[in-house]
């Protein structure tokens, strides 16, 4: 790789995290729970579909960081040091994995069939995510489930709800970016 697209995939990362950052102060809980849409994931998952999984795991981990020490610490929602790892730079770093269907979406973006394949590394890319998200509420914030409710079953709810919508919600705005704007699936 030539040092100016090094440069390049670095700059554009470097905004997609921004990016994504900037959407998370967009109000996302749904109801009364703690359902949450995460907005975030659509640029970094974007990213990721562009770049591939390294560049995509490297812009999630940058913006794990940013967001725990922007909304995590004064948000309350780190309570230890291994809490906060886990829920932060590696969840969000496992968001990246959405780049393991690059390729093959760059392969269809000018075929005209990329959506399958956009899908597919949303989901892989979000749930992947969740999945740290669903362990730390087990070991973490069990003690926080309703009396007489498993912490694996309240954090399955709160966490799994959260990966629903906001899988669906990227998945959704990431296809119409696909047939509005396929230029940004193209490296």
């Amino acid at each position: 790789m030539a040092q100016g697209n090094k440069l390049n995939v670095l700059v554009e990362g470097a905004v997609m995290v921004a990016f994504a950052e900037a959407l998370e102060y967009i109000p996302h809980t749904v109801g009364v729970s703690a359902i949450e849409v995460q907005f975030g994931l659509i640029p970094v998952i974007l990213y990721a579909l562009r770049r591939g999984v390294r560049p995509g795991l490297m812009a999630g981990l940058v913006w794990g960081l940013l967001d725990m020490v922007l909304r995590g610490f004064s948000g309350g929602s780190v309570l230890n040091v291994w809490q906060g790892l886990l829920e932060f730079p590696v969840a969000f770093a496992f968001v990246g994995f959405a780049g393991i269907c690059s390729r093959r979406v760059q392969h269809s973006v000018s075929k005209g069939n990329a959506s399958g394949w956009i899908i597919l590394g949303t989901v892989i890319g979000a749930f992947a995510k969740y999945y740290c998200h669903f362990i730390a509420g087990i070991i973490y914030w069990g003690s926080y489930a309703p009396k007489g409710q498993s912490a694996w079953l309240y954090s399955l709810i709160i966490n799994g709800g959260s990966a629903v919508a906001s899988t669906l919600v990227t998945a959704i705005v990431l296809v119409l970016i696909r047939f509005t704007a396929p230029r940004l699936f193209r490296v």
